[in-house]
């Protein structure tokens, strides 16, 4: 396991004495753990002779909705990504609407028009209970008192990200990741969103229950998968106390009234939900459609997570968009092309890196027949490239 550097970046917030609610939450944690390790969902990547994914990954994910892919993120490549955070951490804004980092220096972000930094009080929920992201996160999760020395914001949230970090648009077209996205949504599938999420100890907020997706609920054609996959990578791993949770199997419930839930159980602490529990280089198949979330971190961890989303083609040509992650749009071919230059660059890039690895043929782009670089030029292009986002 690779040793955060992030920890000698910023210590986190002295430990508070969270209480009675510490105590609870912690019997949580011991039993979702537990009921998480006995799901025959986790092993390597694998797949067959002839490009699908293996039979059994493929049926452990349309039954429990996530997989949790183990050690495909190699070390040197998770020790470029790990040197990327770094920096991105270094670059923040010093605090909640300024424009420079501690150095002084722009901030990161700041010039961006699309929706990029996401800003929590520590241990806050800042979605739940609101009519934020569409109003889809209808339950505000506990907010435990952080230290008295914590500061009164943080980022827990970075959207399109790819443009902050070379090494994660390469990470964005690992083949196997490309391959596994084929698979799952076919050969012509599109990108959706990308964003890193950062759970710092005693600060990291809350992510309240929720279903991704609202635009297909009601689609005479819906299936279970049709809201797409997002891939979680792990730069850490995560724990039962600041993983994603999630509820195993509701991707295949259709649209779900997470308040009755709640109150039927009188509490968040939903009881079937498990955590996606992980080690540096992980990766979790998740399904959009899935209950899930995550509590405020008052464990000593970090976790670091970066979430790759893909679609069918099907599920986003001449829709109009959901609007949760950009304004509202129809999308038509020309859009979905625009935005899946992302791979391009993605795979010129980690083709210059990984010089013996075949590069994946993304097969849109044969059809097309474009070839995208990565290089100076193509850095400045894809500056607010997340306006374009295909958000359902």
């Amino acid at each position: 396991m690779i040793e955060p550097i992030v920890k000698s970046f910023e210590p986190s917030a002295p430990r508070a004495d969270y209480g009675e609610h510490e105590a609870v939450m912690q019997a949580y944690f011991r039993s979702g753990r537990k009921r998480a390790l006995a799901l025959p969902n986790r092993g390597p990547l694998k797949f067959l002779a002839n490009g699908d994914l293996c039979s059994d990954i493929r049926s452990s994910v349309d039954e429990y909705g996530f997989y949790v892919l183990k050690n495909v993120i190699g070390s040197d490549e998770l020790g470029d990504i790990e040197k990327d955070v770094f920096d991105i951490l270094e670059r923040l804004p010093i605090t909640k609407g300024s424009p420079v980092d501690k150095q002084g220096r722009p901030a990161l972000g700041v010039d961006c028009k699309g929706a990029s930094l996401f800003w929590s009080r520590p241990l806050g929920d800042p979605f739940g209970g609101t009519e934020r992201a569409a109003g889809r996160h209808p339950v505000k999760m506990v907010e435990p008192q952080p230290s008295a020395d914590s500061p009164e914001q943080t980022v827990y949230l970075i959207l399109g990200v790819l443009q902050y970090s070379e090494a994660l648009l390469r990470l964005y077209a690992h083949p196997n990741l490309l391959k596994l996205a084929a698979s799952l949504n076919g050969e012509d599938f599109v990108p959706f969103n990308e964003a890193m999420f950062i759970k710092q100890p005693g600060l990291g907020a809350s992510v309240a229950w929720h279903q991704d997706g609202v635009t297909h609920w009601d689609n005479p054609e819906w299936d279970s998968s049709i809201h797409g996959y997002t891939f979680h990578a792990q730069l850490y791993g995560c724990t039962a106390a600041n993983a994603v949770w999630a509820v195993p199997g509701s991707h295949r419930l259709g649209k779900i009234d997470i308040s009755d839930w709640v109150a039927d159980n009188g509490s968040e602490r939903l009881p079937d939900a498990v955590p996606y529990i992980c080690d540096p280089g992980d990766v979790v198949i998740h399904n959009r459609q899935l209950v899930h979330g995550s509590f405020a971190n008052t464990s000593p961890d970090w976790r670091v997570s970066f979430t790759l989303g893909y679609h069918r083609r099907s599920s986003v040509l001449d829709v109009c968009s959901g609007g949760v992650h950009n304004a509202t749009a129809v999308y038509d071919e020309a859009r979905i092309c625009e935005r899946s230059r992302m791979i391009g660059y993605g795979i010129d890039a980690r083709r210059q890196r990984f010089t013996n690895e075949a590069p994946y043929v993304y097969k849109p782009f044969l059809k097309s027949g474009e070839h995208l670089q990565w290089s100076t030029n193509a850095k400045e292009a894809i500056h607010d490239y997340n306006l374009l986002d295909l958000s359902i």
